[in-house]
C-alpha cells in the first residue's frame, strides 16, 4: 500500500543500467533522463553476479527485539538451491551487522559492500567440481535496525506503546527492503518456493504474531516465550512481519471457493468489542474478491488481519490494520464521491494485495503498477459488487484528482528507486479504460481471475501481463499500455461539430496510438480514432451534442 517517495540519487552506472533493461524484458518511453543512481540502488535493484546461480527456498528466521535498547539479535536458516555461486550477495542495511554465517558447522567469510555482504561460498578452483543441489547456511545477525519515523511511508522497525503504555512492536519495509532488519536475498525476482518460517521471542507478558499460521508457542522459563509461525506458500521478502503487543485472537471460518478459509483477526485487547463490528468488512472483502479475482492465494496458510502502530500493508497472510476502526482512508474518502466512506479502505485495499502483490508479484519494482493499479482498481470493483456499477464507476472517476502525471508509472528497472503515485490511481484508470474497451464484463472478469490462475503464486515482468490480457481480450492493448504506463501524455480527443459531421482525432498520444472510443453524438456509439482526421456524418435527426463515455480516461478538446 505504501505511497511511494522520491528515490535516492547519486552517480549512474550507466553500463550496468543497460544490461538490466534488456534483463527486465520489456522497455519505458519517455522516462525521466536526470534520474542517477548509486552502487548501492543497483546492488539492491538489480541481478548482479552475487544473485546469480543460486536460489532461495526457504527463510527459517528467530529474532528477539530489546524493546529498552531498540535493538535485535536472531538467525537466519536460509535453504537454497546451489548452482554453482562463487560470492553470494545477502542483503543487510546498516547499521545492522551479520556476526557469522557457517554451512555445515563450517565457518564462511565475508565481506561488506554498505548494505549488502558477499559470502566466500567457494572459490574458482571449486567452481568446475560443484553438483548443483539443496544447501544450507546459518547467519547470524545483530544490530539497531532503522527506526520508522513515520510508517509505512519512512519505513523501519517500529518501537512505540499502545494507550496502557505497554510495548507495541512492528516492522513496515516496504520500498526500504526487508533487509533493514533481517539477512536476506532483497529482491522481488526471488521468493522463497517452500515459504518461511518465523520464531519470535518475546517477554511471556506480550504476544507475537506472524505470517501464516501458529505452529508452536514454547515458554522458555527465562520469562520469554517462543511464538513459530510457518508460511507454506512463496513468500515476498518484505511481507514477513512480527508483530508483538497485547494481542487478543477471535477469528471465523469463511465458506470459499476451494473449501473452508480460517479468518484470524488479532487485535491489542482493549479494541476487541470495535474490531468485533469494524472487521464484519474481511468476509465481506472476501466474497466480492473471490468473484472478481479467484479463490483466496493461500488457502493453506489462512487470512488474517493483525492491528498494527501504522496505517497498513499487505503483509502476505498477515494483513496489517492501523485504520482505528473506521471507514474510508482514515476517515476520507480517496474519490470524494462519497462511496468510499462506505467500507473499512484497510481491510479492502491490503487485502486486495493477497491477489495482486503478494500472489502475482513483479519481479522488478519498476513494473509495481501491476500491484497497485489492480488493487487500487480492486477499491472500485468492492464498491461495485455491493453497491452497483454506476457507484464503482463513480468511485474511480473521483480517484483521478489524485494523478499527478509527473512521471511515467513504470520507473527505472535493475536499481532501487520506488515508483511514482500514478502507480495507483493513473494504472488503475487504466484499468478501467482498458474494461471499456473490452466491452464485455464476463470477460474482464474472467481476465482478471486468468491472472491470478496463470501466474499463480508466480513473479511476473509487465510484459508478461500485457501479453495475457491481450491474448484473453483477443485484442491489442500495446499502444494503450505505452500511453499511460510509459510516458505522462494523457490523450486528447480534438473534435469539430459542423451541422450533422463529427470530426474527430488524437492528439498529445504516443505513434499509433488509436484506442476505440465510446461517444455521444445523435445516440451513443463506438468510433476508433488515430491521429488524422476522420469524418462521420449522420442523418439529420435529433440533437447534436457531443459526449464522451466519462469512463474512459482521456481528455477532449473542441476545436474550429
Amino acid at each position: 500500500m505504501k505511497r511511494p517517495v522520491n528515490a535516492q540519487k547519486a552517480i549512474v552506472n550507466y553500463l550496468i543500467f543497460l544490461a538490466c533493461l534488456l534483463l527486465s524484458g520489456t522497455y519505458a518511453i519517455a522516462q525521466d533522463s536526470t534520474n542517477t543512481f548509486s552502487r548501492q540502488d543497483t546492488l539492491r535493484g538489480s541481478i548482479g553476479p552475487g544473485r546469480i546461480g543460486w536460489n532461495v527456498l526457504k527463510y527459517d528466521i528467530t529474532v528477539q527485539p530489546d524493546f529498552e535498547t531498540k535493538t535485535i539479535k536472531g538467525i537466519n536458516d536460509l535453504t537454497y538451491y546451489d548452482e554453482g555461486v562463487k560470492l553470494m550477495q545477502i542483503d543487510l542495511q546498516q547499521p545492522m551487522q551479520i556476526d557469522s554465517i557457517s554451512s555445515n558447522g563450517k565457518s564462511i567469510s565475508f565481506t561488506r559492500d554498505g548494505n549488502a555482504f558477499f559470502a566466500a561460498i567457494r572459490d574458482t578452483a571449486a567452481m568446475y567440481k560443484i553438483r548443483p543441489g539443496t544447501r544450507t547456511m546459518r547467519i547470524y545477525f545483530s544490530g539497531k535496525p532503522i527506526a520508522a519515523k513515520h510508517p509505512p511511508w519512512d519505513g523501519g522497525w517500529i518501537w512505540t506503546k499502545d494507550k496502557n503504555g505497554n510495548p507495541w512492536m512492528s516492522v513496515a519495509c516496504q520500498g526500504l527492503g526487508a533487509s533493514v532488519w533481517y539477512p536476506c536475498k532483497d529482491t522481488q525476482s526471488d521468493e522463497p518456493d517452500s515459504g518461511a518460517i518465523l520464531r519470535i521471542i518475546v517477554p511471556d507478558s506480550l504476544v507475537a504474531v506472524g505470517n501464516g499460521r501458529l505452529t508452536g508457542k514454547k515458554a522458555n522459563g527465562n520469562g520469554y516465550t517462543t511464538y513459530t509461525w510457518t508460511v507454506t506458500s512463496p513468500i515476498n521478502n518484505y511481507n514477513i512481519v512480527p508483530n508483538i503487543g497485547k494481542y487478543v485472537h477471535f477469528g471465523e471460518i469463511y465458506d470459499g471457493e476451494k473449501g473452508k478459509l480460517t479468518m484470524d483477526y488479532w487485535v491489542l485487547d482493549y479494541n476487541l468489542e470495535n474490531a468485533k463490528k469494524q472487521f464484519t468488512d474481511a468476509p465481506r472483502m472476501m466474497k466480492a474478491f473471490e468473484y472478481w479475482f479467484g479463490p483466496y492465494p493461500f488457502y493453506k496458510d489462512g487470512y488474517k488481519l493483525v492491528e498494527s502502530p501504522f496505517l497498513g500493508m499487505e503483509h502476505q497472510s498477515n494483513i496489517a490494520y492501523g485504520n482505528n476502526y473506521q471507514k474510508g482512508y482514515s476517515g476520507r474518502d480517496l474519490s470524494g464521491s462519497g462511496w468510499g466512506l462506505k467500507w473499512d479502505f484497510i481491510i479492502v485495499h491490503e487485502s486486495g494485495h493477497e491477489w495482486f502483490a503478494n500472489n502475482i508479484t513483479t519481479k522488478d519494482i519498476a513494473d509495481m503498477w501491476v500491484h497497485e493499479g489492480f488493487t487500487n482498481y480492486s477499491e472500485t470493483l468492492f464498491t461495485e459488487y455491493y453497491f452497483g456499477k454506476e457507484a464503482g464507476n463513480a468511485y474511480e472517476i473521483g480517484l483521478r484528482k489524485n494523478i499527478e502525471n509527473k512521471q511515467p508509472p513504470i520507473s527505472h528497472y535493475g536499481v532501487n528507486q520506488e515508483p511514482p503515485i500514478d502507480i495507483y490511481y493513473k494504472a488503475s484508470n487504466m484499468i478501467h479504460t482498458i474494461r471499456q474497451v473490452v466491452n464485455d464484463d464476463k470477460n474482464f472478469r474472467n481476465i482478471l481471475r486468468g491472472l491470478n490462475k496463470t501466474f499463480y503464486h508466480q513473479t511476473v515482468t509487465t510484459k508478461q501481463v500485457e501479453d495475457y490480457i491481450n491474448k484473453a481480450a483477443k485484442k491489442n492493448f500495446s499502444k494503450i499500455f505505452d500511453q499511460y504506463l510509459r510516458t505522462v501524455q494523457i490523450p486528447v480527443l480534438e473534435y469539430k461539430i459542423n451541422g450533422y459531421s463529427l470530426s474527430y482525432r488524437y492528439t498529445n498520444c504516443i505513434k499509433g496510438f488509436d484506442m476505440p472510443l465510446k461517444i455521444n453524438f445523435k445516440g451513443e456509439r463506438w468510433i476508433k480514432p488515430t491521429e488524422q482526421w476522420k469524418m462521420l456524418n449522420l442523418y439529420p435527426e435529433g440533437n447534436t451534442g457531443f459526449s464522451i463515455d466519462k469512463n474512459f480516461f482521456i481528455m477532449s478538446r473542441q476545436v474550429q
